[in-house]
């Protein structure tokens, strides 16, 4: 079943519906139902796809723009990169002028019990997270926190570095814990430490997990896309992939063996793809010819 968009309009189609996929349609619309009519910066179609049954309220404003189509349920499973389309779980086929890959990546091995207690470090977006989680712990302590750091990797490196920029004594560990131990009843704070298999523990005042991730790359392997040594889909300077008319985005895109939610914000990467997408759209809607040469160029 192919779902076919109007006329002479260029249809970008996003595979996936997470932070990066967000930041990269605000970015390219305008961001807001609020905004008057003609400010958008992309004169276009766009199609999210979202392998989740549930719509976060960031994607529902999304999704109440008029150019923007949010497909819940709808997993991006194959392209076909010569025809121009992406195919769902579902077997809906979406055409498409652009198409950016933002499909992320996933935990290493299986979560850790009790990891819902704990705060995690798996992009650059995380830091934010953890510093209003460290100045409430603060506040509640009346003193600097003490941080139970698990994990190995340029993730593990980088929050460690967040923690200490903002007041924690961390104590890392590279051994994965069998479990995150609960505060005690009554306690302000989520996780306090964490057990080992054969029983020992470590204590603090909070518990970060930055554990090894895989980034999904099978929608792009579909597609004959280079992927990275890391597993991640390895992009250029403007996030063009190997293969013309195709982007990633996120952590599921690789440059010089690291993974990119580990460099850029999902902000910052919206910004610099937007900028190729709108020069793409803009070559297309003038000379097709020219547009098909500049991808290969951008993706040499």
């Amino acid at each position: 079943m192919s779902i076919t968009p109007s006329a002479r309009s260029i249809h970008l189609v996003i595979a996936g519906a997470g932070p990066a996929a967000q930041a990269l349609v605000r970015r390219l619309t305008g961001g807001s139902t609020a905004r008057q009519p003609g400010t958008a910066t992309f004169h276009g179609v766009i199609t999210v796809l979202s392998n989740r049954d549930e719509c976060p309220e960031a994607l529902l404003e999304l999704a109440a723009l008029p150019q923007v189509s949010v497909r819940l349920g709808q997993s991006a499973s194959f392209i076909d990169a010569d025809a121009r389309t992406v195919t769902t779980t579902e077997g809906l086929e979406f055409p498409y002028d652009q198409l950016v890959i933002a499909t992320g990546s996933s935990p290493m091995f299986p979560p850790v019990q009790g990891a819902a207690r704990s705060l995690s470090y798996s992009t650059i977006d995380d830091a934010e997270q953890i510093g209003t989680a460290v100045q409430d712990i603060t506040r509640v302590l009346g003193r600097r926190p003490l941080g139970i750091l698990v994990g190995t990797g340029p993730a593990a490196g980088q929050a460690e570095a967040v923690l200490r920029a903002r007041g924690v004594r961390p104590i890392r560990t590279t051994l994965r814990p069998a479990a995150v131990m609960p505060s005690v009843a009554g306690s302000a704070l989520p996780a306090t430490g964490i057990v080992f298999e054969d029983g020992s523990s470590m204590n603090g005042d909070l518990v970060v997990l930055a554990e090894e991730r895989l980034p999904r790359n099978g929608l792009a392997e579909s597609a004959g896309l280079q992927t990275a040594p890391d597993g991640g889909i390895r992009v250029g300077r403007d996030f063009a992939t190997s293969v013309p008319g195709i982007w990633a985005i996120g952590d599921a895109a690789s440059r010089d063996g690291m993974r990119l939610g580990l460099v850029f914000s999902s902000n910052a990467a919206a910004a610099y793809c937007a900028a190729r997408l709108e020069e793409d759209a803009r070559l297309r809607t003038s000379s097709p010819a020219q547009s098909l040469r500049s991808a290969r160029s951008a993706a040499a």
